[in-house]
């Protein structure tokens, strides 16, 4: 374990969402490069909430190039298949459409205290790492995986994604088990040309404290940093700019008709000028979550971010 694990370990209380004092470890940020285009793309998960009807993805490829976005974010629970004849037309379909497929966002949890469970978990991420691979996208999204001791997410909402540790463990045990499961993806991820983006999600990265100590301890130029512009419930603008040096990859969650779970007012503006500050050079994929109709509210918030980021 390095000195720095030991230290953050020790000193640490991320439970009710801590932040760390001066002179603990902040990993590298990325390298700094001249600022470039910023390129729109859209999350297929903005038109499925997880609730019937599953818009397909050919469908959302569709529907981003009549918006004239550059790319489209898959989400892995709503592709209908994993067989290769699936894949490649997917693959196929995006290239005539004039669509780049930038990343495919998965689930995994890697906080167990059960080995087996981890290993299913790494598992998991290590064939969709191949499967992103098959289809010529270079991204993946990371969860860090929480407790899962709130059983409901829409409970988990209520309480502003705070929730206990299994008993007779502690957050020092979530860190080390998160941080050895990245690593042991790291390989295929390497192999395969596929980059890892950890989200500010829930659990132990709904803190910019816990995200960017996991990337520092991980240490790795395969794992990259996803910025979800609504998953830091207060102060949003501070925690975004912590985290904004190490960003690779950007979520931006949008409201129309009023917030699935909350809404956040998300000044664009304010969040395209964090990001200019650092250069950051790369895509802007939209996460529509509000109530509105999906087709409503994905064109007014590509509008809303076009003007935003112009």
């Amino acid at each position: 374990m390095s000195r720095s694990r030991r230290s953050f370990l020790s000193e640490s209380a991320l439970l009710i969402g801590g932040s760390l004092t001066a002179g603990h470890f902040i990993p590298h940020s990325r390298e700094s490069k001249p600022a470039g285009r910023i390129k729109l793309a859209i999350s297929s998960y903005s038109y499925w909430h997880f609730r019937p009807p599953k818009v397909t993805i050919e469908e959302v490829i569709d529907r981003a190039a009549a918006l004239g976005v550059e790319g489209v974010d898959i989400l892995h629970r709503q592709m209908d298949s994993e067989d290769p004849g699936y894949l490649m037309k997917l693959k196929q379909k995006a290239f005539r459409a004039g669509i780049d497929l930038i990343s495919l966002s998965i689930h995994q949890d890697f906080v167990s205290p059960e080995p087996a469970e981890r290993q299913k978990a790494i598992d998991h991420t290590v064939h969709c790492i191949d499967l992103a691979y098959r289809m010529g996208i270079p991204c993946i999204r990371l969860n860090s995986g929480r407790w899962g001791t709130v059983k409901s997410f829409d409970e988990l909402m209520e309480r502003r994604g705070l929730e206990p540790p299994i008993e007779g463990y502690t957050e020092d045990d979530a860190f080390t088990w998160c941080i050895d499961s990245i690593q042991e993806c790291l390989p295929a991820a390497e192999e395969k040309g596929v980059m890892l983006a950890l989200e500010n999600h829930w659990g132990l990265t709904r803190t910019p404290e816990g995200l960017l100590h996991i990337h520092g301890e991980v240490d790795s130029p395969w794992l990259g940093v996803l910025m979800d512009t609504g998953n830091f419930l207060e102060d949003p603008y501070n925690k975004l700019e912590q985290i904004a040096p190490y960003t690779q990859f950007v979520q931006a969650k949008t409201y129309f008709g009023g917030g699935e779970w909350y809404t956040l007012d998300l000044d664009y503006k304010r969040i395209a000028a964090i990001l200019k500050k650092v250069n950051y050079s790369g895509y802007i994929a939209i996460e529509f979550e509000g109530k509105a109709p999906a087709d409503e509210g994905v064109k007014k918030s590509v509008e809303m971010l076009r003007a935003a980021f112009s």
